[in-house]
């Protein structure tokens, strides 16, 4: 004689699957009852000038107009104010032949600048006065395209 197909197991499952079909049924009857709507106004949030999130909707009194061809997308254009100037003069601080680089301070700063063997247009010695150009480098300002006068 055969054994039935449902298994303990499976009529444990069947039971678990009815009663939550059944608690989910309860459930949307209770929403219904309620007489809670959903409708969109509900739902809807608004932010506030402050950047508070609120019910109430804006005062169309206090609104504002926006020129959408003043507002600006993107990094603005340098002034030529904003730029510095493109020769610097200086004298060789320190400079050592065999390691390839020196230092190079401004006449008018004082500040002393990084120069490499590579930024060199002339063969410069310590004290000499030089013609140089700026650029960005890993560890600050460098000196480039290096002259003597």
């Amino acid at each position: 004689m055969a054994r039935s197909q449902e298994s303990f197991g499976k009529k444990e499952r069947e039971k678990k699957r009815l009663k939550k079909k059944k608690e989910k049924q309860q459930k949307k009857e209770e929403r219904k009852a309620s007489g809670k709507s959903s409708n969109l106004e509900d739902m809807l949030v608004y932010v506030d000038e402050y950047g508070r999130l609120t019910d109430t909707p804006p005062d169309p009194a206090n609104k504002t107009e926006i020129d959408a061809e003043s507002i600006v997308i993107g990094i603005p254009k340098k002034e030529e104010e904003d730029e510095l100037p493109s020769e610097f003069h200086g004298k060789v601080a320190f400079f050592n032949n065999s390691k390839g680089y020196g230092f190079i301070r401004e006449q008018e700063t004082g500040e002393k600048y990084f120069v490499h063997i590579n930024g060199l247009l002339d063969d410069v010695e310590e004290n000499d006065k030089v013609v140089f150009e700026l650029e960005k480098g890993p560890r600050g300002m460098n000196a480039v395209r290096v002259k003597r006068v």
